[in-house]
């Protein structure tokens, strides 16, 4: 098979894995009515697996895909742009490291924490214009989310780098 394709179906099959994760388990949080789910570890290895550009736009379209069906309109545009800048950046890491030796675990750790920083500090600057100094109620839970991300991420890591056609998508630092 076409090894475009298979990264375009690959991206397909990661956006449609985000917005089912991301949809799976909610639990609210007080302050915004947003919730906290699985769907970051799916965005961090988004970016990990399929590389910052098609991460990027499977972690960004598939997370907004759930606010879009879910009924958060509003956080659609946002959420596209903060999950893709989480999956870019995680991917872009994971690149940097892998080009120099380094450990690939540690990457995807840090990917973790990239989601953590950019999930938390994005929806209350975003939140902030819609809520004003409420939107700082969002934050604990959101630091709660990233954390969740990096912890199952981490998990999956090794799980989903076993598998043949997953290894080498990941393992092709070129995008």
């Amino acid at each position: 098979m076409n090894s475009n394709l298979k990264k375009i179906i690959m991206t397909a099959l990661f956006a449609a894995l985000a917005c089912v994760a991301t949809m799976s388990i909610r639990i609210p949080t007080p302050g915004t009515g947003g919730y906290i789910h699985p769907g970051d570890a799916i965005v961090i290895l988004a970016g990990i697996i399929l590389g910052p550009v098609y991460g990027m736009l499977a972690g960004g379209i598939g997370s907004a895909l759930s606010d879009l069906i879910g009924g958060y309109f509003v956080y659609v545009p946002i959420t596209l742009v903060i999950k893709g800048l989480v999956a870019l950046v995680s991917g872009l890491i994971y690149q940097k490291m892998c080009r120099y030796g380094k450990n690939r675990y540690v990457a995807v750790i840090l990917g973790g924490i990239t989601d953590i920083v950019f999930v938390a500090g994005g929806y209350f600057i975003c939140e902030f214009f819609l809520y004003g100094s409420g939107a700082a109620a969002s934050i604990p839970a959101n630091i709660i989310q990233g954390v969740g991300g990096l912890i199952i991420s981490a998990v999956l890591y090794p799980v989903l780098i076993a598998i043949p056609d997953v290894r080498q998508a990941a393992y092709e630092t070129k995008n």
